[in-house]
């Protein structure tokens, strides 16, 4: 599968330093750089290649340990953000990804619904398959585990898979696992939230560095500094990317923004007008849905925010 000719082979990315790239061929791994500038075709950001991407690389006759990538291959999806300290740029996660966890924590941090809201709707415009993971429940009180049910019943009534698990006591990992079997996973959530922990939980051999949470700002630390693929047993592979603590949506007109909510999309076509952004128009049955409680007033608030978001970020 990988190789093309005497000193050129086909790969896939598992680390980025943003300079250097890990490599894995069938002749083991390669510390790369990228020849000149490789820009893909209607996507500017911040990193033109990311874990979880093939590509053609060519060895550097001079270090058997080292090549240059000449090719990014096709993508079969990606899931990207506004980069947080050059917010008209993009940062793309990770590519070739079968699923996502996202995990969410009630406290230390606090994991809001518009948090949740703004990933799930990035991952739906690119038709990546999300779990929500609601971690630690082995420290919470019973009221915190009411609410936390209540949280998680919002999203698995549109249809999102919930599971609440605790990745330090182990909880819920073994039902994981099967999930996890033979596809790419990544794990994604506010810093804190416990994914090298849960990483660690389902493989003990990894041993990837955690932190405790800041007492100070009851934040998590940074213990993930880049994006990372791992192989698993029973060819699993995770990527466990660094704690994001906001995330622009990218690539969203106005009008489309609204298929990206699943029970908006399931609606819309009751609505009296075929164009309603479900806002000021007259007989909406979004609005309506939002009124009766088939639709949640806390998913409806992040659709109108998004909605205000500046025209800038989007394409």
């Amino acid at each position: 599968m990988f190789v093309l000719l005497a000193s050129m082979y086909e790969g896939i990315v598992y680390r980025s330093t943003g300079s250097w790239y890990s490599v894995k061929t069938k002749k083991g791994f390669f510390d790369c750089r990228i020849k000149g500038k490789i820009r893909l075709a209607g996507i500017k950001s911040t990193n033109p290649i990311a874990v979880g991407d093939r590509v053609r690389l060519e060895v550097d006759p001079q270090n058997a340990k080292q090549g240059v990538i000449h090719e990014i291959l096709e993508r079969t999806n990606y899931i990207i953000r506004r980069s947080v300290n050059l917010s008209k740029q993009t940062h793309i996660i990770a590519a070739n990804i079968d699923q996502v966890f996202l995990l969410v924590t009630l406290n230390n941090p606090i994991t809001t619904f518009t948090f949740i809201d703004r990933f799930l709707v990035s991952a739906q415009a690119y038709r990546i398959p999300v779990t929500l993971l609601f971690n630690k429940i082995d420290g919470y009180s019973e009221n915190q585990k009411a609410e936390l049910r209540k949280m998680a019943t919002v999203y698995s009534k549109i249809g999102y898979p919930t599971h609440f698990i605790s990745a330090l006591a182990g909880e819920g990992i073994e039902q994981l696992k099967q999930q996890m079997r033979g596809k790419v996973s990544m794990f994604s959530g506010h810093s804190g939230v416990g994914k090298s922990t849960l990483a660690n939980a389902i493989d003990p051999q990894l041993d990837l560095k955690t932190a405790s949470i800041s007492s100070s700002h009851a934040q998590g630390q940074h213990t993930t500094t880049f994006a990372e693929m791992y192989d698993l047993e029973s060819n699993m592979r995770i990527v466990d990317t660094p704690g994001i603590r906001g995330f622009g949506v990218v690539d969203m007109a106005p009008d489309e923004l609204s298929d990206y909510f699943p029970e908006f999309l399931a609606r819309q076509s009751d609505c009296k007008f075929n164009n309603c952004m479900h806002t000021e128009e007259p007989h909406c049955a979004i609005k309506d849905a939002v009124a009766q409680a088939e639709i949640a007033a806390s998913r409806y608030q992040s659709y109108l925010q998004l909605l205000e978001e500046d025209t800038p970020y989007r394409k």
